[in-house]
């Protein structure tokens, strides 16, 4: 059962994107959407249609059509479209702020909501900012150049991982894994007892660290289990076969994608 209130969603779902996390928070959620299917040019850039949406041209984007209004909300950004989606639709999904008795009290704020705060900042901020680096230097590695040029890429590439994308990767999988180590119910999720946005939030990064970062079990053992619980999950699996059968291609995530 939803709290869909009336509300048309429209997700504007581009391929090989975090667009696939709202979609995965729909299912979870339990509301009824409709997907605009956009794919990537031979450059891997968003189509210019895009920016019909929004002047970015960047996915996610999603249109709240509220009952009676007479024009959508159009969201952009990870993090706002999924705060967005739970405050009106899932409230569960939010750790309780404060202790009973202690409501905006400075520095009583309980510990699950601490922690989602922080990571539904960390995961596009701190987090997806060396992730993408990564995937530029793995891409600059494959990147199809006359053979007499390979040699300056590659020690252009060897570089960069040693001296900045290698060392920031490891202390970032290494604070996440002890993060999660933290976190109750043995590290199910990261905040709390129950999935939170802040799951939703740190899954895709997560997914790429799998092929970027070594993430593996035998590397960081918490955090791949966390990766493959949440992709178990009836919610992924749905949202996988949604944009399977709208996309016309099967859905693989990053984690099992071969760049």
């Amino acid at each position: 059962m939803s709290n869909q209130q009336g509300a048309k969603i429209t997700v504007y779902w581009l391929d090989k994107s975090r667009a696939q996390r709202v979609i995965f928070l729909l299912e979870e959620l339990n509301l009824e959407y409709d997907v605009k299917v956009y794919k990537r040019g031979k450059d891997m850039l968003a189509p210019e249609e895009l920016k019909e949406i929004h002047p970015l041209g960047k996915a996610p984007v999603v249109g709240i059509q509220a009952a009676g209004a007479e024009k959508p909300v159009i969201l952009a950004e990870s993090a706002v479209i999924v705060e967005y989606l739970y405050e009106h639709f899932g409230k569960a999904m939010i750790p309780k702020r404060y202790p009973d008795g202690k409501d905006g009290i400075v520095g009583a704020e309980n510990e699950e909501y601490l922690r989602y705060r922080y990571l539904m900042h960390y995961a596009e901020g701190s987090l997806m900012s060396i992730m993408v680096s990564a995937l530029i230097i793995m891409n600059i590695r494959k990147a199809p150049v006359p053979f007499f040029i390979r040699p300056i890429t590659t020690m252009i590439a060897n570089k960069v991982d040693s001296s900045f994308v290698d060392p920031n990767l490891k202390t970032h999988m290494t604070f996440l894994e002890d993060y999660l180590s933290s976190s109750p119910n043995n590290g199910e999720f990261f905040c709390g007892t129950s999935l939170t946005g802040a799951d939703i939030m740190m899954l895709f990064p997560l997914e790429a660290a799998i092929i970027r970062a070594g993430v593996s079990e035998t590397n960081y053992p918490k955090l791949y289990r966390y990766v493959r619980n949440l992709q178990g999950r009836e919610a992924y699996k749905r949202a996988a076969e949604r944009v399977s059968e709208l996309s016309g291609e099967k859905y693989v995530p990053i984690s099992d994608a071969k760049l």
